[in-house]
Order: C-alpha cells, then sequence, then structure tokens
C-alpha cells in the first residue's frame, strides 16, 4: 500500500511539472519542408522511376496529410496519383512506410487499422523526416510493384536528405 502512495506521489508530481509546462505554452512550433524541396522530391521521384521504365506518380503530403506537391508522369494510369496520395498518407499518418503498415495490418489482430479513412495498405511510401521530427510521407503509385515505387521514393528522399537536416 505505501508503494501505491509513493507512484501516486510520483507521478503527480510528473502531472504538475507536464500540466505547468503545457499550460505555459499556448504556441507549438512545429517544422515544415518548403514547397521547393516538397516539389523536388516528387520530381526526383518521378525521375528515379522513369529512369527504371516506369510511369508514375508521386505525392508529398505534410505532417497533417494534406497534399503538398503532386506529379503524374506522361503516360501513368488514372488511378496513380490517388493510389500514390494514400500511399503517402499512410506513411505520414503512422510515421512508417506504406510497405510496414502493409505487413503489421496484414496480422488479424490488426485488420481494422487499415479500414482508417484515407490509408491504403500498399508498398510505395516513406515518411519524411528532419531528424526525429515528421514532416510527411512521399508516395509513389504505378510502377509494377510497391517495392519498386518504395525505391523510387528512397532514391528521391536521398537526393534531398541535406536540405531535412
Amino acid at each position: 500500500m505505501r508503494y501505491a502512495g509513493l507512484i501516486f506521489a510520483l507521478a503527480s508530481g510528473a502531472f504538475c511539472v507536464v500540466g505547468s509546462a503545457a499550460s505555459a505554452q499556448g504556441v507549438v512550433t512545429t517544422k515544415q519542408m518548403s514547397a521547393e524541396v516538397a516539389n523536388g522530391l516528387v520530381m526526383a521521384a518521378v525521375e528515379q522511376c522513369r529512369k527504371d521504365g516506369f510511369r508514375v506518380a508521386a505525392v508529398v503530403v505534410d505532417r497533417a496529410g494534406t497534399v503538398q506537391a503532386q506529379l503524374r508522369d506522361n503516360g501513368a494510369g488514372p488511378h496513380t496519383p490517388n493510389t500514390a496520395r494514400r500511399k503517402a498518407y499512410t506513411s505520414a499518418s503512422f510515421g512508417i512506410t506504406s510497405g510496414e503498415f502493409a505487413t503489421r495490418v496484414a496480422n488479424p489482430a490488426a485488420a481494422g487499422v487499415k479500414e482508417i479513412s484515407g490509408t491504403i495498405p500498399l508498398a510505395g511510401a516513406i515518411p519524411i523526416k528532419a531528424g526525429n521530427d515528421l514532416l510527411g510521407g512521399l508516395g509513389v503509385g504505378g510502377a509494377p510493384s510497391g517495392d519498386k515505387d518504395e525505391a523510387c521514393a528512397k532514391a528521391a528522399l536521398d537526393r534531398f536528405s541535406a536540405q531535412l537536416k
């Protein structure tokens, strides 16, 4: 019983510290990628896939899942922008690749998660980060498989990594 009192005291103290810090700060500062980087990422992803022989669409969403940049290559299917957007949204929502999301929701215990509106359990998107801060997601759709879409996204992100520090 005395341990319960100690745990309560520690928890209350932690809450007071967190609570006072939270109430003292009414404005939150977050990082956001520039429009130039977002546009560069979609162009670099489309260029990489084009080099690999695929016609795709690429979409960058910000941390809130809002489209920041989008590009559909000549000859890419009409469905590819929507698929790429949903992949990017999935990655930004969970901070993981959309392929990892697909793997996780394949588990029957987590299957309901794939029903979250706007998500899609397909590989092809990666989270965009500046250090440990999640900025959004880059999704690609239209290559013959999600791993090829993801490779194009990764190549694009690697190209812009210095600008995301």
